[in-house]
């Protein structure tokens, strides 16, 4: 650590606070384009090599790969308290933690995750060619970056603010998605990030013409943010409703009468729609409860509509070996003949909010699980069949998972909806970050999005992401949403995440290259 000089970590402090602008609420998203930037140039340039430059100062080299570990490790590190501080408030304010222990979690969460960062820097450093070579390095760079956020997804299952997902409302460029996924957006901004690095790795007589022609490819990508595509025509509608119900309600029989009373009579009174979707939300409607059951079958046949809710399942919605005793989070489909028709239960669920991994050893996390519930995972993402018209229903955070959408749409899902409670969030960014994740999830399998969420936001959005009809946060309201069906699968719905299956095998050959090269040389010493 001594030996690292004191500009890289200058560096990774500016990269790190530019990485927290890029996303909500801040919401600087030009500025993802040379966030990375700094970062890479302070893994490759980071201890002193022991003698000057031409203009007296100090000749810095690459780090080592215990180094370049460490320097992005502290950046992922802040990275995540920046973007994700709100995990302490849903920890205290929600999840029975003191605050000395929310802390404690948040601390561990970022260390955890930060992890990646360091993996990225670790990985860069080994991949610098002979004779401080630093091109290498610079061309494996967004491999590596995509690679990185392939593993965040599968082997942690928490892509929360991939790198993409800066450029949501970049339509031009966000189209890419339907070939490659977001990983393809993450790649194309490491690119530029790495160009605009390069230009200060360079001699400084090359140094103005790079940089120069690195911020105008920039310039290029982020105009795209300008130009609007025509209106797309949706011949449907659906009445979204915004429950806004407190996530600490004190229920009593009372409140749950009075408040499923409200809603019924919301959903009734806004005219002929195809489908009204409830979202999650913290009141305790169980599927098996006839004091919630009637009321909704009710509305259902008042408004000729049919219905999608979310509810507590207490029985699995497929046949299957599980006890009948076990409970999960649901989404339940009702028919305009009053029928409980079909039900999706939710696949992955919240690690420490919906269920405790490892129990004995996060014991102390056990007051969230309290709070929130202890449920089971679901086991199909088939859509649901609502009189021929083909629902993909997925629940809360399930929506960051590009991997896991594009299965509703790739079995035949003509609409998505995505029924969310980001009351856990307060007035943090995390519900403008989940918005936009949600956003990307249609642009990538082009459908639109039926978003029903508790406090807001609720909001129809179209096959570019846009949000074409919206409702004021914290408020109780119901939004006739449009939409359109279709049965069209984009490349990225079929084949999904082979853009970063690719870059981690490039990265993969790169390494071993390298290696191979490196005992190669060790060996005719």
């Amino acid at each position: 650590m001594r030996q690292i000089h004191f500009s890289a970590w200058l560096l990774v402090v500016l990269s790190t606070i530019l990485q927290i602008l890029i996303f909500p609420l801040p919401g600087l998203y030009v500025l993802s384009w040379v966030a990375f930037a700094p970062l890479i140039v302070a893994l490759l340039r980071a201890r002193p090599a022991g003698v000057l430059e031409m203009d007296g100062s100090t000749n810095l080299q690459a780090a080592k790969p215990g180094q370049a570990f460490l320097l992005a490790y502290t950046s992922g590190i802040l990275w995540y308290a920046g973007t994700c501080y709100w995990i302490y408030n849903t920890m205290h304010e929600h999840g029975g933690l003191s605050a000395p222990f929310a802390l404690l979690a948040l601390f561990l969460f970022c260390l955890y995750l930060g992890l990646y960062h360091g993996l990225f820097g670790l990985l860069l450093s080994l991949a610098i060619g002979p004779g401080r070579d630093n091109r290498r390095a610079l061309v494996v760079a967004p491999f590596l970056w995509v690679a990185v956020e392939l593993a965040r997804e599968r082997v942690t299952g928490f892509p929360w603010n991939l790198l993409g997902t800066a450029q949501v409302d970049n339509i031009s460029l966000s189209r890419i998605t339907t070939w490659t996924g977001v990983y393809g957006v993450s790649f194309e901004i490491m690119l530029v990030n790495v160009a605009v690095a390069a230009a200060f790795l360079v001699p400084r007589k090359k140094r103005v013409t790079l940089l120069m022609a690195s911020l105008a490819a920039a310039a290029v990508l982020q105009a795209g943010r300008l130009v609007d595509a025509p209106a797309i025509p949706a011949d449907h509608a659906a009445l979204l409703v915004q429950e806004n119900i407190p996530v600490d309600e004190n229920w009593t029989r009372e409140t749950f009468e009075r408040t499923l009373r409200e809603l019924t009579d919301l959903s009734a009174k806004k005219g002929n729609v195809d489908l009204i979707v409830w979202p999650e939300s913290p009141a305790p409607f169980f599927t098996n409860d006839p004091l919630f059951r009637e009321p909704v079958s009710q509305m259902a046949r008042d408004t000729h509509s049919w219905v999608v809710t979310g509810a507590i399942g207490s029985a699995p919605a497929m046949q299957s070996d599980r006890s009948p005793s076990q409970l999960f989070n649901s989404a339940a489909l009702i028919s305009p003949s009053g029928d409980w028709t079909a039900r999706y239960d939710k696949a992955h669920l919240v690690p420490f909010g919906e269920y405790l991994p490892f129990p004995k050893l996060f014991a102390f996390a056990g007051g969230l699980t309290k709070e929130v519930g202890e449920f089971t995972s679901g086991g199909s993402r088939a859509p649901l069949d609502a009189g021929g018209t083909r629902l993909g229903v997925f629940i809360c955070y399930e929506s960051v998972f590009p991997s896991e959408v594009r299965q509703f749409a790739n079995q035949g899902a003509q609409v998505f909806v995505n029924l969310s409670n980001d009351g856990w969030y307060g007035d943090s960014g995390a519900y403008a970050q989940h918005l936009n994740q949600t956003r990307m999830r249609a642009i990538e399998n082009d459908r639109w999005i039926l978003s029903a969420t508790d406090t807001g936001v609720t909001a129809s959005i179209d096959p570019y992401g846009r949000t074409v009809a919206r409702l004021p946060r914290k408020e109780r309201g119901a939004l006739v949403a449009p939409y359109a069906l279709t049965s069209v699968t984009t490349f990225y719905t079929r084949h999904g995440d082979w853009f970063a299956w690719l870059c981690a095998i490039i990265s993969a050959g790169a390494l071993v290259a390298r290696l191979a090269f490196f005992w190669k040389v060790k060996g005719s010493q």
